[in-house]
C-alpha cells in the first residue's frame, strides 16, 4: 500500500519556529528520531517567539499590582498591556472586559458562577467537557448533536422559543470541534441567540489557534480560549467580552486584588467594596508570565499573518484528509461531513486496530505523537462511533487489550510550527501500520497500550 507524498505548497508560508522542533526521541525499534508533535489539540508547542519574549522579560519580574518598586511597576505595565494586546486580538468592543483565568475551563467556569438567577442554559452536547459541565447550578439543556450547521442553527432556535419560563439564557458553543476540527456556524449561532433573548459564549480554545477571532465581527456575548493551545505556556487563559454579568455576580475568587477596600464593622465582621472592574474576578498573585506569553502569542501570530497561516494550514488538512483516504481501513469521524471546513484537527478509527495499541505503535515505532480517547468529548465521540452517547469512557484509554476493538479514536492535530515531514511521516506510517502491522509487541499497563519491552521479539 502506498500513500502520495505531495509537497506542501512552500509559497503559502512557512511554519512558525517552535520549541522542540530539533527534539529525538528513542525508537523501540532501534535509533533516534525527531519528535513529530501532532498532538496541538491537546497542547500546542511553544512559539520561539514567545520563550525568546518571557526569557527578556523574566530577570525583571515583579509583583504585579502590589510594589512601588520599579519591577513592580513595570510588571504591572507588562500585564496590563497583555490585556490590551488580547482584546485588540480578539477584535474586542470598547467596553468588554478581558478577565485573565487559567485555562478555557476556567474561564467558562468563571461564566457559570456569574450568570443571573434563573438563567437556563443551552448547549450542544458536542462540546468538550469544559464546555459541558460547568452550568451545574443552571437549569441546563443538552441539545443532540445536529448534523449540519443549518440544522445546529434551528436546533438552537427551536430550543430557546420553547424554554419556559422565558427568562435570561446563554448559549455555550465551540468555535471548532476538538474531535473533528469543524468549523461551527458561530455567527448564525448568534444572531439565532440575540433573536430569541439570549446570550451566547463561545469556546475558542481549538478555533483562535488556527483562524482570527473577532468577538465584534461575530456578534458573541464572551469567548473564552486558553494560552496552552495558542502556542503559548504557563496556564493561562482568557474570558473577555460583556460586563455587564461578571460585575453584578460575586467575585469567582474572594481575597487579595478583588478587593478594593475591606473595612471591620462594629458587630466583629467585615465590609468588602469589591473591584468594579476585570480585577474583580482576578484574586491573588496574578501569573504575569502566562499572560503575557498570551499576549506575545497573539503578537506572533498577527505579525506573521493569520490569513498566511489559515492557508497553509488548509493545505496541510488537504494533505492528511487525501492521504488518510487512501487507506481503505481509516474510517475520518465527522460530524458535518466531508466538504465541511474544519481546522488541523482530525480524528480516525483503523478497522480491526485498537486505538490506543494504533497511537502507541505510531509513537514507538515512528516518534510521532498523536492522541487517543475520548477527547474529553464523551457524549460527541460515543455519537461518531455510533455507540451509546451514555456508554462508559475515560479521557484515556479503555482497558483494551492491542487487537481488541475499542471504543475510542485516534486524533491527529497540528497547527502554525507543524513541518512537511512531520504531516509526510504521518501518512507513511498510517498505511504501514495498516498494511504490515506493528513490528513490536504492545500490551496495556495502568490504562494505557505501551510497548512490551520485557521480550525483544517482533511480531
Amino acid at each position: 500500500m502506498s500513500v502520495s507524498t505531495a509537497a506542501i505548497d512552500p509559497s503559502v508560508c512557512a511554519p512558525l519556529p517552535v520549541l522542540g522542533q530539533d527534539v529525538t526521541v528513542p525508537l523501540v525499534t532501534g535509533g533516534e528520531v525527531t519528535y513529530a508533535a501532532l498532538d496541538y489539540a491537546a497542547s500546542a508547542p511553544a512559539l520561539q517567539r514567545v520563550w525568546d519574549d518571557v526569557a527578556a522579560y523574566a530577570p525583571y519580574y515583579g509583583s504585579v499590582h502590589r510594589g512601588a518598586g520599579y519591577l513592580s511597576q513595570l510588571s504591572t505595565d507588562l500585564f496590563e498591556n497583555s490585556r490590551r494586546t488580547v482584546a485588540e486580538f480578539l477584535g474586542c468592543r470598547a467596553d468588554d472586559q478581558v478577565v485573565f483565568t487559567r485555562s478555557t475551563t476556567d474561564s467558562l467556569n468563571l461564566l457559570a458562577a456569574a450568570i443571573p438567577a434563573g438563567c437556563q442554559v443551552f448547549v450542544f452536547e458536542t462540546e468538550h467537557h469544559a464546555s459541558l459541565l460547568p452550568w451545574r447550578d443552571a437549569q441546563v439543556t443538552y441539545l443532540n448533536a445536529p448534523r449540519t450547521p443549518a440544522q445546529a442553527v434551528e436546533t438552537l432556535e427551536r430550543a430557546l422559543a420553547d424554554r419556559d419560563p422565558y427568562g435570561p439564557a446563554l448559549v455555550c458553543v465551540t468555535g471548532a470541534s476538538n474531535v473533528t476540527g469543524e468549523l461551527w456556524p458561530v455567527k448564525e449561532l448568534a444572531a439565532a441567540a440575540h433573536a430569541l433573548g439570549a446570550r451566547i459564549v463561545l469556546d475558542a480554545a481549538q478555533l483562535a489557534p488556527h483562524h482570527p477571532v473577532d468577538i465584534a465581527e461575530l456578534d458573541v456575548d464572551w469567548v473564552a480560549f486558553s494560552g496552552h493551545k495558542l502556542y503559548a505556556p504557563f496556564g493561562s487563559g482568557v474570558l473577555a467580552g460583556r460586563s455587564d454579568w461578571l460585575l453584578a455576580a460575586e467575585p469567582y475568587l474572594a481575597g487579595g486584588g478583588a478587593s478594593r477596600k475591606v473595612a471591620r464593622r462594629a458587630d466583629g465582621g467585615v465590609d468588602v467594596d469589591w473591584h468594579t472592574t476585570a480585577a474583580r474576578h482576578e484574586a491573588g498573585s496574578p501569573n504575569v508570565i502566562g499572560v503575557y506569553s498570551i499576549a506575545s502569542a497573539c503578537k506572533a501570530l498577527t505579525e506573521a499573518g493569520f490569513d498566511n497561516l489559515v492557508a497553509r494550514e488548509q493545505e496541510l488538512v488537504s494533505r492528511v484528509r487525501e492521504g488518510l483516504a487512501e487507506v481503505p481501513e481509516v474510517q475520518v469521524l465527522s460530524l458535518f461531513g466531508d466538504d465541511a471546513p474544519r481546522v488541523g484537527v482530525i480524528s480516525f478509527v483503523v478497522r480491526g486496530w485498537n486505538s490506543s495499541h494504533f497511537a502507541a505503535a505510531l509513537s514507538a515505532e515512528y516518534g510521532i505523537g498523536v492522541r487517543d480517547g475520548l477527547f474529553c468529548a464523551h457524549p460527541l465521540v460515543r455519537t461518531l462511533l455510533g455507540s451509546d452517547p451514555q456508554d462508559p469512557g475515560e479521557c484515556g484509554a479503555p482497558e483494551a487489550e492491542p487487537g481488541e476493538r475499542s471504543l475510542n479514536a485516534i486524533r491527529v492535530s497540528f497547527g502554525a510550527g507543524t513541518p512537511d515531514e512531520h504531516i509526510e511521516r504521518f501518512l507513511r506510517a498510517v498505511s504501514e501500520l495498516v498494511s504490515d502491522g506493528a513490528q513490536w509487541k504492545y500490551r496495556t499497563e495502568d490504562g494505557r497500550c505501551v510497548p512490551d519491552r520485557g521480550t525483544a521479539a517482533q511480531v
